[in-house]
Parts: structure tokens; C-alpha cells; sequence
């Protein structure tokens, strides 16, 4: 008998709970998840880091930084942003360096703009494929986004040129 009360008390205190949580809009609710997420995957961390379970500790770390985002880029975003950069340093054409020369002329091979544009070199792409990998970098790098990023905005309009000149 005591198991149908308890049963009944559960659900009607569900039913309430989904009541009330139907009434928040969608958009609160998703700020509360993540805020949730956040901590909780934090709080896991840690508990496993002090456990000595690092292994464990390691995918929610990784997960609750994902779920924090940074000037509007996430931590996927951020990772494209530094393969990038990594790109454009090895070519020598970005350095955090203010002081450093670097050239600004259309030196970019094109070679590099694919790279830039992470577009494979040895497939035939179009002109929509070109706009499209170049909108996808230009909406994480734009300088309406972060001014910092004029500078990377403007190679990757290069690439851009560089590559419709080929193809067309």
C-alpha cells in the first residue's frame, strides 16, 4: 500500500515540477542548463582529480570549458581560430609581435590559401564552396567580432581572392 502513495506523491509532484517548468521560456531555461552543466561537470572534475582518477576528469574539464564560451567563440571555434593562426605563423605572415615587419602585400601561395581556407587543394571545389568555408572563418574571425582580428580577417580575405582567381 505504501508503495502506491509514495508512487502517487511522485508523480504529482513531477507533474507540478514539468508544470511549472513549461511556463519559463525556452531561453532561461537553456542559460540554467548550462550554468548546471557547467558546475556539476566542474564539481566532477574535481572530485575525480582529487581521487586520483585524471583519466575521468579530463573529458568533463574539456566539457565544461566547451560549454563557457569566450568574446562569442567556443572552444571548437577556438580551436579553427588557432590552426589558423598556426598556419599564418609558419608562413610568416601573423605574428603577436606589434613591432615585427610583416609583409602585406599579395605574397599568399596558393597553396597556403587553401590552407587558410582549409579547403583540400586537389579537389575540384566551386565558387559556393569558397564562400562558404570563406563566410564559416570570416563569422569566428570578423572585426566586428573582435578587433583584434583585422588583421587575420584581412589574409583570409586574400585567400579568398586568391583562390576564386584560380578557379574561375
Amino acid at each position: 500500500m505504501n508503495i502506491i502513495i509514495y508512487s502517487l506523491i511522485f508523480f504529482v509532484i513531477i507533474y507540478y515540477i514539468l508544470k511549472l517548468i513549461t511556463k519559463i521560456p525556452a531561453k532561461k531555461i537553456s542559460k540554467q542548463l548550462r550554468i548546471l552543466i557547467f558546475f556539476v561537470s566542474v564539481a566532477l572534475a574535481i572530485i575525480f582529480a582529487i581521487g586520483g582518477k585524471f583519466l575521468l576528469s579530463l573529458p568533463l574539464t574539456l566539457l565544461s570549458l566547451g560549454i563557457v564560451k569566450l568574446k562569442g567563440l567556443s572552444l571548437f571555434q577556438l580551436f579553427g581560430l588557432y590552426r589558423l593562426i598556426q598556419t599564418l605563423r609558419k608562413s610568416g605572415r601573423f605574428s603577436f609581435n606589434k613591432n615585427m615587419n610583416i609583409n602585406n602585400s599579395s605574397t599568399l601561395s596558393l597553396e597556403e590559401a587553401y590552407k587558410i581556407l582549409n579547403l583540400d587543394i586537389n579537389k575540384k571545389i566551386t565558387t559556393k564552396e569558397v564562400n562558404d568555408a570563406y563566410i564559416k572563418i570570416q563569422k569566428k574571425i570578423h572585426p566586428d567580432v573582435s578587433p583584434e582580428t583585422a588583421r587575420l580577417s584581412a589574409i583570409v580575405n586574400e585567400a579568398k581572392e586568391i583562390i576564386l582567381k584560380h578557379i574561375s
